[in-house]
């Protein structure tokens, strides 16, 4: 590694977005694009990442912590205090549908919609297969829209206009990411230039509320009977296919492909 100019680390999920193989190569002074240390360990975390943008003023769905434990369950509450497990604990805060997300994976691995009790109680056990932390969260119905970010605080964020995610399924589950032929993505989401230009602002707000560096994917959800746009999450190393849409956007903003890698190499050297 330590023969390498620079490091692409283009690992999806635990390992590869968590901080882990970031450490690694600060530990070799290694070149490597992308987040850092922090960023990634954030930014691979859900509930931590709530909590930062939380504090940040950055509008999200209301959502509950749990763990698990040797016997059980307990929810975390907002003190960080310990208190019982209570299907009803859940209700009495969120409103179904809910989505159940094991605090720490990628590409929606164990992420599911539930509409009931039952459900709820099936996919908490569902998402404990990928993590002990679990983040349970009021679904939003509406328009889910990204933002591709490029630069830090020192040279200067970019942010593109969002671009539109419409799921085969009924979510962007990883079946309608990776399996499903009929998901489409449009680069230009059909939201009000208002409502773009406030997606951009909160998107560039959360980059930095992280201490992100070099590129990141800022996903928002805009609301169908309100209009609120809400946060869902940062992903600190998006995906570069075909049908990824970090390239797609900055396409559509006014970089190439090899142009685009090479302003992304130039931020960390």
């Amino acid at each position: 590694l330590k023969k390498l100019d620079v490091v692409f680390p283009i690992l999806h999920g635990l390992g590869g977005e968590d901080g882990t193989i970031q450490g690694m190569l600060e530990m070799l002074q290694v070149p490597y694009v992308g987040c850092k240390v922090l960023a990634s360990s954030v930014g691979m975390d859900k509930v931590y990442t709530k909590i930062i943008f939380e504090k940040a003023g950055i509008p999200e769905a209301p959502y509950v912590y749990i763990k698990k434990k040797e016997n059980g369950y307990i929810i975390v509450n907002e003190n960080f205090e310990e208190e019982e497990f209570k299907v009803e604990s859940i209700t009495k805060k969120l409103n179904y549908p809910m989505f159940v997300k094991p605090s720490n994976s990628g590409s929606s691995v164990g992420v599911n919609k539930c509409e009931n009790n039952e459900e709820l109680k099936q996919n908490i056990i569902e998402a404990t297969k990928y993590d002990n932390k679990i983040l349970i969260e009021q679904g939003i119905i509406g328009t889910e829209v990204e933002c591709a970010v490029l630069g830090n605080d020192e040279i200067g964020v970019e942010v593109t206009n969002p671009g539109e995610i419409l799921p085969a399924g009924e979510y962007y589950s990883f079946d309608s990411k990776y399996n499903d032929v009929t998901s489409e993505t449009l680069v230009d989401a059909r939201i009000t230039d208002e409502q773009k230009e406030e997606i951009k602002k909160l998107a560039k707000k959360a980059f930095l509320a992280i201490d992100g560096n070099g590129l990141s994917r800022v996903d928002f959800f805009v609301e169908n009977n309100t209009n609120k746009i809400y946060i869902n999450e940062i992903n600190t190393m998006p995906g570069f296919t075909e049908i990824s849409m970090y390239p797609k956007l900055f396409e559509k903003y006014g970089y190439k492909y090899s142009e685009l890698l090479d302003k992304i190499i130039k931020i960390n050297l």
